[in-house]
């Protein structure tokens, strides 16, 4: 019956080892779901958040998951919207990440709402003059978007192929996707722009704060320009650790090298701009709310192990000149170690800056009185933030044993009869 349910002309481990394999992950699943029922059964008295850390783990987990979902949204716009149909080999499991990314998020916000059970109520009483309310009304519909995108891929299995009436229900769903591909870019951007809102907007908080080109902010911008620049990276990355686990090549080289092309390019501008909001808020507007840019990194009341400067430079060379350069030059990210490094140093690079856009802020003193707060999660917080992690190894498994994910893996990778 398995074997019946697997895409013709490729071959899968056995169901044993399939099996053993997804309950060993499945362990950490159940470890994280037991964290969550605590969470809320006992309330986040199970957390280490406090008055100066209301935003801490999750929220960055939050923030980063959705920053390297936006693969998704962005290969749907440069293959349904640029027109650029060699994408179409990668962007089944683009979207599989994207709808494992979104859906993480949307599992740690209510997890981070300590009341799930009242999680409508930003939908039926929105504060319209906060951003994290045109945050939640995006996420939700985005990730309705991602999830008629999944369908046709979900209902492309075998056996369900085999019905007429879903066969031509997923050739027509196809065929329209193009308008929810540019659905799901406008309403990705507007949540990237916004969460990057909510940090930029913080007067009380000088680390985060900046200049606004009218009501936005430039964390507005940059936050939405780095997913689209380091969302593919992540893409990639998955699709090279696939290839690894499965001892198969999924995707050729010529797509591979298309889309890290695009995002070399989109790093290299993000990074450039990422540098000017940098030098501007050290020099003129953290100056001008009484600061300078040392106060922020260095103090004889902070730990240099969480807030030194260290962490500037990681993020800004590491996790952006460095991708930059390898990804934009042909030579470079034609070298496979290279590329890996690339992707892994790109999607780090992401992923920091939104650690340092909601721990830095909250760490650092803003009044004379007050001293830096040291931040660790409680073992609650690790599991719960490690649970969407595992949710979506199973997710990805399940997917590429019976799901056509990868349209070029049968000539890839043809068996032998």
């Amino acid at each position: 019956m398995d074997s019946a349910l697997i895409p013709k002309g490729v071959k899968r481990c056995s169901l044993p080892v399939f099996l053993f394999g997804v309950g060993i992950v499945g362990v950490v699943l159940l470890w994280g779901v037991y964290a969550m029922l605590l969470c809320w059964l006992k309330g986040l008295n199970q957390t280490n958040m406090n008055d100066s850390y209301g935003f801490a783990l999750w929220i960055w987990a939050d923030l980063a998951v959705i920053a390297i979902g936006g693969g998704a949204f962005f290969s749907g716009f440069l293959k349904y919207i640029l027109g650029i149909d060699e994408l179409k080999n990668i962007i089944n499991y683009a979207v599989l990440i994207g709808f494992i990314c979104y859906s993480s998020a949307l599992l740690i916000l209510a997890i981070d709402v300590g009341q799930p059970l009242r999680s409508w109520f930003i939908f039926w009483h929105p504060n319209v003059h906060f951003m994290l309310t045109e945050v939640a009304f995006c996420l939700s519909c985005y990730f309705a978007v991602l999830t008629i995108e999944y369908i046709p891929l979900v209902l492309e299995n075998r056996k369900l192929d085999e019905i007429p009436f879903i066969h031509n229900f997923t050739h027509n769903m196809h065929g329209i996707m193009a308008v929810f591909a540019a659905t799901g870019v406008f309403l990705s951007c507007f949540h990237q722009g916004s969460l990057g809102g909510v940090s930029g907007v913080l007067y009380g908080r000088p680390f985060a704060f900046r200049e606004h080109i009218l009501v936005w902010p430039w964390t507005f911008f940059l936050y939405t320009w780095s997913a689209a620049a380091c969302g593919p990276c992540f893409t990639i990355l998955l699709t090279k650790i696939l290839e690894k686990i499965t001892g198969k090549k999924l995707v050729k080289d010529y797509v591979i090298d298309i889309l890290a092309k695009i995002s070399g390019i989109m790093i290299s501008t993000y990074i450039i701009a990422k540098i000017i909001d940098t030098i501007y808020w050290a020099w003129v507007t953290a100056p001008s709310m009484g600061f300078n840019l040392m106060d922020f990194y260095s103090s004889e009341h902070s730990n240099p192990l969480y807030h030194g400067l260290w962490i500037l430079l990681l993020e800004i060379v590491i996790g952006g000149i460095v991708p930059a350069v390898i990804l934009i030059s042909k030579k470079l990210r034609s070298n496979q170690k290279l590329l890996l490094t690339a992707v892994i140093c790109g999607t780090m690079g992401v992923c920091l800056n939104r650690w340092v856009m909601v721990m830095q802020p909250m760490a650092m003193p803003v009044m004379p009185f007050d001293s830096w707060n040291l931040y660790l999660p409680s073992w609650q917080e690790w599991a719960t933030t490690i649970l969407p992690v595992a949710y979506g190894i199973i997710l990805i498994a399940f997917s590429y044993r019976y799901l056509p994910i990868f349209p070029q893996e049968k000539e890839l990778n043809p068996i032998e009869e």
